[in-house]
């Protein structure tokens, strides 16, 4: 029996695997078993998986279909609250001048180390929910806010438990090499991360990835590399932080070491660029951090000039609080000069890629997973263009209607 038929749409559009935009008129999907099933008009899809005979059905009349958004850069598990330091920035503080007044990750850290593992679930609970409505199907979720082995444990547990209760996929990266403690030399840290905390995230198999700051101030190449290295004899794939205020070489790393992606990229090169693409390393854009910083935008074009595909993601955070795809695409197009179309890649099948995940996640084709959002816009490109609006209106995972604002 046909789980679900989503018929008598405007418009299907769907980005492939081959970097491509294909939209169909007056159309349905049908999925079976949490996988697409049937994709064309409506006509066509319905003759064989008839909507009156289906577990259920949604008439999508007037409104766009599209694949689930997928956020593939997140630091979504935290305590505490960071709303003040938004106020500072907008008085002219930096996010260097704020970290060195004792405020940004490390305050948020001292909040986290607080906070209980069912505190941790049910904040990251209700951030996942207001991803859900505005699209987000998987979402990666980062650790790195503990920076000692017990709060990194118990953030990645709450990952895991709040994954288990919620209609989102996520897919947990363990990043202790996020900043650097209070009162403790980088090298020093380097060690503890490397010798106590990978073991014991590896050992209770608690992340899939292994992420890292590399930045100035924060953790070198050489330290970046040392911690990656690790994290791959532990199992887990590698990930980096990279270029976002200083050109250190985190890119050329992420390529040397064949990481799945590198993100922020805002000072990459022509060269950075070529390394990336050439290594088959996914460039992950936050046009939301951008946003909230008062910064420049990474640059799109010059991605996209060199043929290297990008994603975008939210990079959702106390410091960029934006849980929206919706609003990262319009952000994508507005201050990144994409096109809609290339951002819907971005935030669908590229950033899937992003995250290791290649069974077209991110696509709406025939044996692709059954996630899909209805917006209510009557082509893809109003999505950006209506911007500032919650477009998305249903949502669904492998099949099931997991969100409905109709």
């Amino acid at each position: 029996m046909t789980d679900l038929v989503v018929y008598g749409a405007s418009q299907v559009a769907t980005p492939t695997d081959e970097d491509e935009m294909v939209t169909f008129r007056d159309a349905a999907v049908a999925i079976e078993d949490g996988i697409v099933t049937a994709i064309g008009s409506t006509e066509e899809v319905t003759r064989d998986h008839p909507p009156e005979n289906a577990t259920d059905a949604v008439d999508a009349a007037g409104r766009t279909v599209l694949p689930g958004f997928v956020d593939p850069h997140t630091h979504a598990a935290f305590a505490g609250d960071r709303a003040d330091e938004f106020t500072a920035k907008l008085a002219g503080a930096d996010y260097q001048d704020i970290l060195a007044e004792g405020g940004g990750i490390l305050r948020t850290v001292r909040a986290t180390r607080d906070a209980s593992r069912d505190q941790l679930v049910e904040n990251l609970l209700a951030q996942l929910d207001v991803m859900l409505a505005h699209g987000t199907t998987t979402a990666e979720v980062k650790s790195g806010y503990g920076l000692d082995v017990e709060t990194e444990v118990k953030m990645l547990e709450a990952i895991d438990e709040a994954a288990s209760r919620h209609p989102i996929d996520v897919v947990p990266t363990f990043m202790g090499a996020h900043a650097v403690p209070e009162d403790t030399a980088p090298e020093e840290y380097v060690d503890r991360v490397v010798e106590e905390q990978l073991p014991v995230v590896a050992k209770h198999d608690l992340a899939e990835f292994c992420d890292v700051f590399c930045e100035a101030g924060v953790f070198s190449v050489d330290q970046s590399r040392r911690v990656l290295e690790a994290g791959v004899e532990q199992g887990l794939t590698p990930k980096i932080h990279a270029d976002e205020f200083d050109r250190l070489g985190g890119s050329q790393l992420a390529a040397d070491i064949g990481a799945t992606s590198a993100d922020h990229l805002l000072q990459s090169t022509e060269a950075d660029i070529t390394a990336l693409g050439e290594a088959n390393v996914t460039p992950v854009l936050l046009p939301g951090t951008a946003f909230s910083l008062a910064a420049d935008y990474a640059d799109a074009p010059a991605f996209e000039g060199a043929d290297v595909p990008v994603a975008i993601a939210t990079d959702f955070n106390p410091n960029c609080y934006s849980q929206s795809m919706e609003f990262t695409i319009e952000l994508a197009c507005n201050g990144m000069r994409m096109t809609p179309s290339s951002a819907l890649r971005s935030a669908t099948v590229t950033a899937a890629n992003a995250i290791d995940r290649t069974d077209g996640l991110g696509t709406l084709r025939e044996g692709s997973p059954g996630d899909l959002v209805v917006a209510d816009v009557p082509d893809y490109q109003h999505l950006p263009y209506n911007f500032g609006v919650q477009n998305v209106q249903t949502v669904v995972k492998n099949g099931e209607v997991v969100h409905d604002d109709c």
